[in-house]
């Protein structure tokens, strides 16, 4: 149920920016038709100037994500009608590509179609380079296949049974060298076989949920060991897997004035990269490793079912994965020579030349992977990669309310939203200033006072250096802010001295004698902090 705060922010920000849009999605708003205000959408080629667009993407968007809207859309089917369909996909594309496997001079299609399989192949080798001799396997910060709920602290997936798929079975060599191994060991807990993952899903938006899959223990623990190695081989090559993000931003907002780049968005990337694809692309030392440790199967709704997907969000080297292969397939089109400076990869974000565009989007396509024409852009004056969304240059990005700002911290942080979105613009934050009146004057008085800089996040209000509530002490500035003051706490009395042990080794700091695990913060108070 839509709260009355957020209603009342949501209709201010309407009155503001008083544009048609802004005025149906008030009407929508007043009448409670929440399927309709889900379901609006923006397109930018509609729109002459960026404060024009940005306006109506603001009133369009606010509650778009927002998890208590009614909605009556049945979310978790919506994934789960996904799920099915991307397998389709999978299946078509698999039968379509097997002939190559064959015989790479498949008489079925030309010629020029082989040659650019083994041109992309070449790519791919040249990137990855040889395959690790021995894996060092990490823990990952959510669930596996026996650890669930809150029980998933690296302490937690030491002291549970470890999981793993049948093909997996060769790496349980080199786990069995590990602290981790050593300790299951001594408890006599050991590996147990599973059939594969397990289907779940995570809110999107207000219309569907996004499907993702909850790995096995020792899989996993794998998967993100091979995905790190993929990064740091794709680095070489100028795709930073770390801090790209910024730089595709970057290229966006040139390519909004200039045109010179197009920005693609592939639909439901990972789930319809199939078997077959990778199979074909990869070198097979690389590919054997992967396919020994992606789950083969998923329990979806309550049975097995044997995937036509190479691998879904949830497993560890996904991401990598899918950013190698799309970087590829785009290089084998634009040139090797283009490699990070005007073709990138991020996950399914894409910037290619814009030239090539209906090439590479041909290719995608010929291969199963989907462009959403609603969100890539390869001419007019808007580009969008990354999260940001430019127009004409100009930062458009609407801000997203995802939950109910029920306390201090979540006001502080959709004040800051709002603002965000201004991109320090005046005419803008005239248009949410009633808004962001509105959603300070909600905090308590003494917490209303704490103004500070961006750099201190969410922690404060941000505002003019003019407000910020600050003094010196011996030389350092130390700044007011709203700041976490408890966690929930693991105590390291509740694990073994040897589980305590095995996760010492990797990583986890037990000195203090609790942890805090993903999500722990419980409460606020006002203290300070130094801030240079």
């Amino acid at each position: 149920m839509i709260s009355r705060d957020v209603k009342e922010i949501a209709l201010a920000i309407c009155t503001g920016i008083a544009s048609p849009r802004s005025l149906a999605v008030s009407i929508l708003l007043e009448n409670q038709e929440w399927d309709q205000l889900a379901s609006l959408r923006v397109d930018p080629m509609h729109y002459l100037t960026s404060e024009a667009y940005w306006g109506d993407a603001q009133a369009t968007s606010l509650l778009q994500k927002y998890e208590p809207l009614e909605t009556t859309f049945d979310r978790k089917k919506a994934a789960e009608e996904s799920f099915v369909s991307c397998e389709l996909e999978c299946l078509r594309t698999n039968i379509r590509i097997y002939p190559f496997l064959e015989d790479i001079l498949c008489p079925q299609y030309g010629v020029g179609v082989s040659e650019f399989i083994v041109r992309t192949r070449k790519i791919i080798s040249d990137i990855l380079g040889p395959l690790p001799s021995i894996l060092d396997g990490r823990f990952g910060p959510g669930a596996t296949y026996g650890d669930k709920g809150v029980m998933t602290t690296i302490p937690d997936k030491i002291s549970s049974v470890p999981t793993f798929t049948s093909d997996a079975w060769p790496y349980l060599f080199q786990w069995s060298g590990t602290s981790w191994a050593k300790f299951t060991a001594q408890v006599g807990k050991g590996p147990l076989r599973v059939d594969g993952n397990r289907f779940t899903t995570v809110p999107k938006d207000c219309t569907k949920h996004r499907g993702i899959a909850i790995e096995p223990s020792i899989n996993v623990f794998y998967q993100l060991g091979l995905g790190r190695v993929i990064r740091a081989r794709l680095k070489r090559w100028g795709i930073d897997l770390n801090e790209g993000q910024e730089k595709h931003r970057q290229l966006a907002c040139a390519s909004s004035r200039n045109e010179s780049l197009a920005t693609i968005d592939l639909s439901n990337a990972s789930d319809t990269i199939c078997r077959n694809l990778v199979k074909l692309l990869l070198p097979p030392p690389w590919y054997e490793a992967l396919d020994d440790l992606r789950s083969k199967k998923t329990l979806f709704n309550g049975s097995w079912r044997v995937l036509e997907k190479f691998s879904s969000m949830g497993n560890g080297f996904t991401f990598e994965l899918e950013t190698l292969i799309f970087l590829a397939l785009s290089l084998s089109v634009t040139g090797r020579e283009t490699c990070g400076s005007s073709t990138l990869v991020y996950g399914d974000d894409i910037i290619i030349p814009s030239c090539f565009s209906k090439d590479v989007i041909s290719v995608l396509a010929f291969f199963g992977l989907k462009t959403n024409a609603r969100k890539s852009f390869v001419k007019g004056p808007f580009r969008e990669s990354c999260g940001g969304d430019f127009f004409n240059g100009r930062a458009v990005r609407p801000f997203y309310l995802k939950d109910d700002p029920d306390q201090p911290h979540k006001l502080i942080a959709l004040a800051n939203g709002l603002k965000r979105s201004c991109n320090n613009d005046p005419f803008r934050f005239h248009s949410l200033y009633h808004a962001w009146l509105r959603t300070v004057n909600g905090l308590p008085r003494q917490v209303r006072r704490l103004r500070g800089p961006q750099g201190l996040g969410d922690l404060v209000i941000h505002d003019e250096q003019s407000s910020w509530q600050y003094r010196w002490r011996h030389g350092i500035r130390l700044i007011s802010c709203y700041a976490p003051s408890s966690h929930r706490e693991v105590l390291r009395r509740g694990f073994s001295e040897d589980a305590v042990l095995a996760a010492t080794l990797y990583g986890v700091d037990f000195s203090s004698g609790v942890i805090h695990p993903r999500d722990s913060v419980l409460d606020y108070r006002i203290k300070e902090v130094p801030f240079s």
